[in-house]
């Protein structure tokens, strides 16, 4: 190990890739419990700071976790040790653990999130879908391109062997024959940008959290004469924002080397369990 390494240098190396400043207005980045001059010789990142990953953390000896996902994004007025969050920020003092949560700073930097998901997807020359400002490299989602076309079945396999099995697995809607080649990417929910992605004339959309009223009335679009619809890939959201784990973690361990061990937290926090029935014939309901 070399020089002492404090919580508030790792901070200052998050920060500087993903700037508070491009936090929504909403949102709840930053430290939330922890003393900015404790020691840290390890560090786990993971998407959602639950019980289970401040296990793996107490396993791990860390004294700092990253989270994508917030903790405290909603106002509290306690952290009672029977609350469930309550009991995370008990868990996490007791054992000396610090907690830093970089969420949609993250999602908009660059790198950042869809820039991670983009990279396990094999996509290249990626552009924001969302830009902050006109011209503006930081911003929401992703569009990036495949080296070669290839059949939406093919895709929607690569998109599945890109990400971390999850009980949701993923899911398809378009012409399982289609050429794709441009891709748009949003980590997280993002049925949001359906019209965004259509603007940009991609081939296809990845991202999480598909409604059924949005999925259908973006779809049903193609009826429109010179309407450009892209299919549709919904994941897990965990798995769509997992990959920036490990972008998280080679920032720190570039910004600090030899100075402190980082750890990819390896536990499924996507709270589905459990997957039934077959695929559906899409002409017929039940017969």
């Amino acid at each position: 190990m070399g020089d002492t390494v404090r919580i508030r240098d790792v901070i200052g190396a998050l920060e500087q890739a993903y700037p508070t400043g491009l936090a929504e207005d909403w949102d709840a980045v930053g430290l939330v419990c922890g003393d900015p001059e404790s020691v840290v010789q390890r560090v786990l990142f993971c998407v959602d700071p639950l019980e289970a990953t401040v296990d793996e953390a107490v396993d791990f000896g860390a004294q700092l976790v990253i989270s994508h996902h917030p903790l405290l994004l909603r106002g509290v007025h306690g952290v009672p040790a029977d609350d469930h969050k309550g009991r995370v920020v008990h868990r996490l003092i007791r054992s000396g653990i610090g907690l830093y949560c970089a969420h949609t700073n993250a999602d908009k930097a660059s790198p950042g999130v869809s820039d991670a998901l983009a990279g396990a997807l094999g996509l290249s020359r990626t552009r924001p879908l969302m830009p902050t400002a006109p011209g503006a490299d930081t911003g929401l989602g992703r569009i990036g391109e495949l080296a070669q076309a290839e059949s939406f079945r093919e895709f929607v396999r690569r998109v599945a062997d890109g990400l971390p099995t999850t009980t949701w697995g993923v899911r398809g809607a378009g012409d399982p024959d289609r050429e794709i080649r441009t891709v748009a990417v949003c980590g997280g929910a993002g049925d949001s940008f359906l019209t965004a992605a259509a603007e940009a004339g991609v081939d296809a959309y990845v991202t999480a959290d598909l409604r059924h009223h949005p999925a259908g009335e973006h779809l049903a679009q193609a009826d429109v004469p010179g309407a450009s619809v892209p299919a549709l890939v919904d994941v897990a959201h965990w798995a769509s924002e997992w990959p920036w784990c490990q972008q998280a973690a080679d920032l720190v361990s570039a910004a600090l080397p030899d100075t402190v061990e980082v750890l990819v937290s390896t536990r499924r926090t996507d709270p589905w369990t459990v997957h039934a029935g077959a695929t559906p014939d899409p002409g017929r309901a039940h017969a």
